[in-house]
């Protein structure tokens, strides 16, 4: 089957391509399409790609910052001013894919793959799309939630708040081949802290179901409290609520159940 290939000066057009045709999918580091195709995915005839240098752009100079869905890991690993975000970058594959893979595609990264997603979860980001309705902003638990469906909207971008401190957020990845395995078990933890509290905890897995979740359980033990031992146990004991993991060749959903409390616990005590 003949696949076509279209190319667009500006990430609109790139847009209203994808939105128009069903089969259509969108090429960005390609470590996704290019292995869909190569495994002869019949259901994509046309690539579509975008020349648009907003698409690539990195602004990390203020409070908030902002990545072009078309970075790469390897560029955010270059960015002194993304400090925060290199532990998420690192964790994605080996040096080939980290220079080819995007933060835009990672959004779409089948378990167990996606671990950039999870950090993003755990900020808060912003997801910057256009499609058929225009250009729209959406909160990344529902881009995620609704992943399936945005097949046919480009994204545009990814923002979110820089943490306060390098201790507002964390960041694990359990592998079992490092550091460019898939997840037996991705973490992220945002912890603002105000009067020595933690006011709007965030915990985010990976792995952990169909896509990347939120801790909503651990996040309702840890708000309001300083994070002591038995603020940090309570957390641990509840990382299983609201998850279904499901079996593969890295892990059971029996093990990922048994082992997400202690990695949490180890996350947020600051162990390696």
């Amino acid at each position: 089957m003949a696949v076509t290939v279209k190319t667009f000066t500006n990430a609109s057009e790139a847009a209203g391509a994808l939105s128009s045709d069903r089969s259509a999918r969108y090429l960005g580091g390609g470590t996704l399409v290019m292995r869909a195709l190569n495994e002869g995915d019949v259901s994509i005839s046309t690539i579509v790609r975008a020349q648009d240098q907003a698409l690539t752009r990195i602004d990390a100079s203020g409070p908030r910052i902002t990545l072009g869905a078309g970075v790469t890991f390897a560029r955010v690993l270059a960015e002194r001013d993304l400090a925060f975000l290199h532990a998420p970058a690192r964790s994605i594959g080996g040096p080939a894919v980290r220079n080819m893979g995007t933060v835009g595609g990672n959004l779409f990264a089948p378990n167990p793959y996606g671990d950039f997603s999870v950090a993003l979860l755990a900020l808060d980001a912003t997801i910057a799309v256009q499609g058929g309705f225009g250009s729209r902003d959406i909160p990344i638990e529902e881009f995620l939630q609704g992943r399936e469906r945005q097949a046919g909207t480009l994204v545009l971008s990814v923002s979110c708040t820089r943490p306060a401190s390098s201790e507002a957020f964390r960041y694990r990845k359990i592998a079992r081949i490092k550091p460019k395995g898939g997840s037996v078990v991705t973490l992220a933890a945002h912890l603002p802290v105000s009067g020595g509290r933690i006011a709007g905890a965030r915990i985010a897995l990976g792995s952990m179901a169909p896509t990347q979740i939120r801790a909503r359980a651990a996040e309702r033990a840890l708000e309001g409290r300083s994070l002591d031992a038995a603020t940090i146990a309570a957390a641990a004991s509840a990382a299983t609520e609201g998850t279904s993991p499901s079996d593969n060749a890295l892990g059971s959903a029996w093990y990922r159940r048994e082992i997400v409390g202690v990695h949490l616990r180890r996350l947020l005590s600051g162990q390696e």
